[in-house]
């Protein structure tokens, strides 16, 4: 025969300069995430929060608007995030790279935080109420406006069921 594997690998082996039985060894990939420092603090309650979500997502909506059947889930996601954002910000419980980590595995959503960062939108419940391409005349959504501007006193709203995050509520 004219090409053997075993004479391929050598060659390449030495050309890389190692020897042959090194280069025929697969490199090993493991899939396990490493968790920063703090991460056994927080984790019972991410957890916990992730439950919540699986019994919602599985929850049957029977009887339930299409919107409504959403709410649960929406209230829980900002939940995580809102645990997230006070833990670092507020409290400063846990570290940068803890907080980081938390929003690179999808337990709190980035754009949200950045929201509430912003004066005015501290207690924003989700970034669908202040898309105006999802609403009417392009404005935002009705849990936004301030209690005291109101007209109906009791009201939710579509995406997510909030009954009101107005700065000034």
């Amino acid at each position: 025969r004219w090409f053997s594997f075993t004479t391929a690998c050598d060659k390449a082996a030495s050309f890389v300069g190692c020897d042959s039985s090194v280069a025929r060894m697969p490199k090993i990939k493991t899939n396990r995430v490493k968790y920063p420092t703090g991460w056994e603090l927080i984790e019972p309650t991410l957890r916990e929060l992730e439950a919540k979500m699986r019994e919602a997502e599985n929850d049957p909506h029977d009887g339930k608007r299409k919107c409504e059947g959403l709410w649960p889930i929406f209230r829980i996601a900002h939940q995580k995030s809102r645990y997230i954002y006070d833990l670092y910000y507020r409290r400063k419980e846990i570290s940068k790279e803890l907080y980081e980590f938390c929003l690179e595995q999808g337990y709190g959503d980035r754009n949200l935080i950045a929201k509430w960062k912003k004066s005015g939108y501290e207690r924003l419940c989700c970034l669908r109420c202040i898309q105006p391409r999802d609403h009417n005349f392009a404005t935002t959504c009705v849990c936004r406006v301030p209690k005291h501007l109101r007209e109906e006193k009791v009201i939710e709203c579509v995406h997510c069921g909030c009954g009101g995050c107005a700065s000034g509520d």
